[in-house]
């Protein structure tokens, strides 16, 4: 019988955070104090997939969202020339099925059939589709597991659903998580840039170990994918992290906090192009590469003692705002109010689908300024990035009050925002980076953007100037600067690059 295990506030047991393999070449390492395990990944681990997967004839990704279609196409590249093969599962007549089969996983050759027929031949199953759809097919699932299967999940909402509802998953199967700290997209264009080196860094999970062999299984899941760092959580602190994280700074946090500046900038009369450069512009560019290259502290670091003094008041004035926020946050997500409005709305959006997000004036601005790049990609605007770095610490310090480890802490508030996301948003708009994320997500930044904008605009921009310039409070000897600056040993191992034209904003 499956059951959650529950944490207090001062972390999880170190027998949480470290692990070891039967395969892999696991790493310790030291992150603020406490002692973690990470698998750093890479091409040359490829070849111990197979001993991982022994008895692994059929892997089935069920769905063809945006991370099933990426690691769907990672897996099935990595496991050329061994005996496993990759099938795609669909449900009958999916519109989807035309794309899988141009992607190279067809009925006559057995790569693509009905979901419910691959998932009864299939030893390892990714179920992928929607997090509504796992609320509603969940029992056709479970009856179609044979026994001795394994369930593979990128997301822990089903079991924190299932643990709402008070069921439980069946005895005979291992269940496993392998979640990806990216959108599908930035899965599949890292592990292509990088020819199966390089790709996103994962959390991985074992909820259900029936023969012992779970953590290897989930480790070469990660490694197929392209994963260049994995470490372990538990599927209860993933999701819960996970939809937290998408309704703060990846997402909701970062939609309402670039509205809100350049509103704020638009309304002074400053040009609405200029406005959206020191606004938006100014941290999906130079500040989200100085994040992603040297971490927060390096941020301020790079900037003049005049500059240090604009950050330091936007960060001192918003903090205590945006840490009450993202509390409130939590809560909805931890009380399961949260999950209970992603699987209502599961049916209403197959008859109203969510719109873009693009439709305000300043995203009309955003597609002529994108058009009309330069090389150089303009200053740090020290405000935004005071305002930015806030947020992130923010969600960093709820976090770790919430007992979650550092590794999950510092890719949900700054890595995934910063090597996965964000590239996204800079070079194909908002819109294509919202709306090519989850469901799950594109519901939680339509509900939190706007409050996050509201508290921005009415409660932390217009006091900047009331808060005394100087160092930011409790940013400088911050612990989270020495987790980043030894995680960042493992971040991938080139940059991902997107051709801005590749889509419409």
């Amino acid at each position: 019988m499956f059951h959650w295990t529950h944490y207090d506030i001062s972390g999880f047991p170190s027998a949480m955070t470290t692990f070891c393999s039967h395969i892999f070449p696991v790493e310790q390492v030291e992150l603020a104090g406490t002692v973690e395990s990470v698998l750093v990944g890479g091409r040359h681990l490829r070849s111990l997939i197979p001993q991982a997967f022994q008895g692994v004839d059929e892997i089935g990704v069920i769905g063809w969202g945006s991370q099933a279609r990426a690691q769907a196409a990672n897996l099935r590249d990595s496991l050329v020339g061994t005996s496993t093969r990759v099938v795609v599962g669909l449900q009958q007549g999916s519109p989807s099925a035309s794309d899988a089969r141009e992607c190279g996983f067809t009925e006559e050759d057995g790569t693509l059939g009905e979901m419910y027929e691959v998932i009864a031949r299939s030893d390892l199953v990714l179920l992928l589709i929607s997090d509504a759809a796992q609320a509603t097919v969940y029992p056709q699932v479970f009856a179609a597991l044979q026994p001795g299967a394994t369930l593979g999940l990128s997301h822990g909402f089903l079991l924190g659903y299932l643990h709402a509802i008070g069921v439980d998953v069946p005895s005979d199967i291992n269940v496993i998580g392998v979640c990806p700290k990216g959108m599908g997209p930035s899965v599949r264009r890292l592990y292509e840039q990088g020819d199966g080196g390089a790709g996103i860094n994962c959390s991985f999970a074992v909820a259900q170990d029936i023969d012992g062999w779970a953590t290897d299984l989930a480790l070469a899941w990660a490694v197929g994918i392209g994963a260049p760092c994995t470490f372990r959580t538990t599927l209860e602190q993933e999701y819960r992290s996970d939809v937290f994280g998408e309704r703060g700074v990846l997402l909701g946090g970062l939609h309402g906090l670039v509205e809100s500046l350049y509103r704020l900038r638009a309304d002074t009369g400053i040009p609405a192009e200029l406005a959206f450069r020191s606004s938006c512009e100014t941290l999906t560019g130079p500040i989200r590469q100085a994040i992603s290259r040297d971490g927060l502290k390096g941020l301020y670091g790079s900037l003049s003692v005049a500059e240090q003094s604009a950050f330091g008041s936007a960060y001192n004035a918003s903090y205590g705002p945006l840490y009450g926020l993202l509390a409130e946050i939590y809560e909805e997500v931890d009380s399961g109010r949260e999950i209970a409005s992603v699987v209502a709305a599961g049916a209403r959006l197959n008859d109203h689908p969510m719109p873009q997000v693009e439709g305000t004036p300043m995203w009309e601005v955003a597609a002529r300024v994108r058009a009309a790049r330069t090389d150089d990609p303009g200053p740090i605007d020290p405000v935004a990035a005071g305002l930015f770095a806030a947020m992130m610490m923010a969600q960093a310090d709820l976090l770790r009050s919430k007992g979650h480890v550092w590794s999950e802490i510092a890719n949900e508030s700054v890595i995934e925002a910063v090597d996965s996301l964000i590239p996204y948003m800079h070079a194909r708009g908002v819109a294509h980076m919202v709306d090519n994320c989850s469901v799950t997500a594109r519901l939680g930044a339509r509900r939190w953007g706007p409050v996050f904008e509201a508290t921005l605009s009415r409660a932390v921009l217009p006091r900047i100037g009331g808060h005394s310039a100087g160092a930011p409070e409790g940013f400088i000897g911050h612990p989270l600067h020495d987790v980043l600056s030894t995680l960042g040993r493992f971040r991938p191992s080139i940059d991902i690059a997107l051709i801005p034209e590749a889509a419409p904003a």
